[in-house]
């Protein structure tokens, strides 16, 4: 196992915008009530995509009557119901930087308007079905405060234990990464031996991160700005290679 990813910089700035934006709140709640749905269950003992819709929430805030409101939802019927769908769209940035977007809509043709001039206003280009998912792996995905786990030794050991494949020192937090089938063993087996676990989700990461020059870079994060203000959008992953310089550059 190795820690000391580039890549956690983005995830901790991403986490930061999203959180001045009102619109996380509709995308969380869109999440949740998705996860419902889908899984049957409104338990989310019972529905383990709900328990990790309501973790994620919970980590940006998210009140619990909207958490509660958002979960009815997907089991309503008549104007009250909810019928999204998740569409995924895949292109190119600037520098040629793959770009990877999750969406869930109840409108295709208006959220595919919108993505398409996102990418075309922030100098990249939409591309097929499938153009750029090579580039991605899917990975189960875990934050835990480092405060409470301070110790890298004995914490690598612990979640070898537990099952996990790898982690990431992210400032902060430790990032946890498992086989997406894995995420909630590897969750279970963690809280088993006393860590607190502060969110888990499905993640994409790059296979092969894209060196940019710092330029490019900042092109490059203007152009997922622009896409991660669309409130169809819930998730918008890059394969950007993100190096200490870069992530300083963007950070100013």
């Amino acid at each position: 196992m190795s820690g000391h990813s580039k890549w956690a910089t983005t995830k901790h700035r991403k986490a930061a915008q999203d959180k001045k934006r009102s619109a996380i709140f509709s995308k969380l709640s869109r999440n949740i009530t998705v996860a419902a749905k889908e899984g049957g269950d409104p338990n989310p003992d019972n529905n383990a995509s709900l328990a990790a819709a309501i973790a994620k929430a919970k980590g940006y805030s998210l009140p619990k009557d909207k958490i509660d409101t958002a979960i009815k939802k997907a089991f309503s019927s008549g104007s009250d119901s909810a019928n999204y769908e998740t569409v995924i769209y895949e292109g190119y940035g600037p520098a040629g930087v793959a770009v990877y977007v999750e969406a869930l809509t109840d409108n295709r043709n208006r959220t595919a308007a919108d993505v398409r001039s996102a990418f075309s206003h922030g100098g990249g280009n939409l591309g097929t079905t499938g153009s750029v998912a090579f580039q991605f792996e899917r990975k189960g995905q875990i934050t835990i405060e480092k405060a409470q786990q301070p110790d890298e030794e004995e914490f690598m050991l612990q979640i070898a234990e537990a099952g996990a494949d790898d982690y990431d020192d992210a400032e902060d937090e430790w990032v946890v990464f498992t086989a997406p089938t894995e995420l909630a063993n590897v969750k279970n087996g963690l809280e088993a031996q006393g860590i607190e676990v502060k969110g888990y989700e499905l993640t994409m990461e790059p296979t092969t991160p894209t060196e940019v020059s710092i330029s490019d870079g900042k092109k490059v994060m203007r152009l997922v700005d622009k896409l991660e203000e669309l409130e169809d959008l819930q998730n918008v992953y890059h394969a950007m290679d993100i190096t200490d310089e870069l992530a300083e550059a963007l950070d100013e």
